[in-house]
């Protein structure tokens, strides 16, 4: 059994939406800080928003802070990202993580990145101009 599935990825024109998905089940579904992080070719990790499971506290890469929305549902154990405003530069391999320890407990996004303790196998987001 996958622990994360991603689903919602697509192509879009600048300046439209996407919403992604992610349904975490078995062990996954316990962690307590989940969030997205994106990948391009050539390019490594960043770190795009995350979400404390149990309070609901959010954090914003600055790059897409004001355009993308972190949301969960606990009951469904599902995490959404909402994308507002797409840029040509948010396109990315979009992979849904989680980590055992809190959100707060890592030096920022990039710390959070390097620390995930599941990902999913990712959704491809590509943004046109």
């Amino acid at each position: 059994q996958v622990p994360l599935v991603e689903s919602g990825g697509g192509s879009v024109q600048a300046g439209g939406s996407l919403r992604l998905s992610c349904v975490a089940s078995g062990y996954a579904s316990s962690s307590v800080c989940m969030g997205w992080f994106r990948q391009s070719p050539g390019k490594g990790r960043e770190g795009v928003a995350i979400i404390a499971a149990g309070g609901g506290s959010t954090y914003y890469a600055d790059s897409v802070k004001g355009r993308f929305i972190i949301s969960q549902d606990k009951d469904e154990n599902t995490v959404y990202l909402q994308m507002n405003s797409l840029q040509v530069e948010d396109t990315a391999m979009y992979y849904c993580a989680g980590t055992l320890r809190y959100c707060g407990g890592f030096s920022g996004l990039s710390g959070w990145v390097q620390s995930v303790d599941y990902r999913g196998q990712g959704t491809q987001v590509t943004v046109s101009s």
